[in-house]
């Protein structure tokens, strides 16, 4: 199987030869170029065809924001973004990167390694995988009918799961949806400190209410709670006949805090028949059980197709163990949410 060709670009001098000297390390990688600007790396990937590239947010002679924005309709490829802790990332993922990391606020060599091998070591193998193509903009496109909620019942419940590329497709999903949804519960791989950013972002851009989650908080009609990134898990409970989330700290599950299965297994024990689950783009399998539990709850389960998927990873697993009800199209889940909680 041959390496991953990865091109750097990095105006850093010295972070960008910590990163070939790091990627270098690993057989599966062959960094076949280093770029300090968007200039240089758009000659650097017509010459080397990358099979992914690191981007660095804050470059010179141009932003790497403005540079996928120019990039992607011309030469698309999987990018795996370097950013700050600051919410231009999801600019850049709206932009059409697939990942990102957040570099870490250290000087430390030892800690820079660590980062690089831990982390951005894993987003680069998993971008490889990504699809890339113009079928998923088309798709992101379409204009969705708008639904509308007919049934009555108050204790209803939706959860979302999602990582790899499931930042613009949850916001895909939520853009349709009106406040007269049921509370929504989700759980997006991030790192900490980016959730919050993510939350105000999706609550200026839609019509229901989104914020990251805090123990104790009610789960309402029209509002949705995300789940804190770094080291807590969010689960779903029940109190005085309503539903709250509580976020813990604990280890990882699937490799993930906090973790889709850990979110999913609460909402089958919690609502039991009365929750649709839905599950999103994203590498491996965290979700999977955690659906297949719900449905055997007797809750209602929609699982992202392979068409649509940046990574059909989470989705296929969950549909091979029988735990996907409805497979749909990304610019379909709305209105199949819409249509199981009517028959609810």
């Amino acid at each position: 199987m041959r390496p991953i060709k990865v091109l750097i670009v990095e105006d850093s001098i010295v972070f960008r030869e910590l990163l070939v000297q790091n990627l270098s390390k690993d057989p599966a990688i062959q960094v076949v170029g280093t770029a300090r600007d968007p200039f240089e790396a758009r000659d650097a990937i017509l010459e080397k065809k990358p099979d992914v590239m690191t981007l660095d947010v804050e470059l010179p002679r141009m932003s790497g924001i403005e540079f996928l924005r120019k990039l992607m309709p011309q030469y698309p490829l999987p990018v795996v973004v370097i950013s700050s802790l600051s919410d231009k990332v999801f600019d850049a993922l709206n932009a059409g990167a697939v990942d990102f990391v957040a570099k870490p606020a250290v000087s430390s060599r030892v800690q820079l390694e660590e980062f690089i091998r831990n982390e951005l070591l894993v987003k680069i193998k998993i971008a490889s995988t990504a699809k890339i193509s113009n079928i998923k903009k088309k798709v992101l496109a379409q204009e969705v009918q708008q639904q509308s909620l007919s049934t009555k019942r108050n204790n209803l419940i939706v959860a979302i799961g999602a990582s790899t590329g499931g930042t613009e497709a949850i916001f895909a999903v939520v853009k349709e949806y009106g406040t007269d949804i049921p509370g929504i519960v989700v759980v997006q791989h991030m790192p900490p400190g980016f959730t919050a950013m993510y939350a105000k972002r999706l609550n200026d851009q839609c019509r229901i209410r989104v914020k990251e989650a805090q123990t104790g908080e009610r789960v309402q009609p029209g509002h949705m709670l995300i789940a804190p990134g770094g080291d807590q898990h969010m689960r779903l409970v029940k109190v005085n006949g309503g539903y709250q989330v509580e976020c813990k700290k604990g280890p990882r599950v699937n490799g993930h805090c906090p973790s889709v299965d850990v979110l999913f297994e609460s909402v089958a024990k919690t609502a039991g028949p009365d929750a649709v689950g839905i599950i999103l783009t994203g590498m491996g399998g965290d979700g999977a059980k955690g659906l297949l539990a719900m449905r055997k709850a007797g809750a209602r389960t929609i699982g992202q197709d392979e068409s649509t998927c940046v990574v059909y990873g989470m989705p296929k697993v969950a549909y091979d163990l029988g735990a996907v009800e409805h497979q749909e199209k990304l610019n379909q889940i709305a209105s199949r949410t819409y249509a199981l909680l009517n028959k609810m």
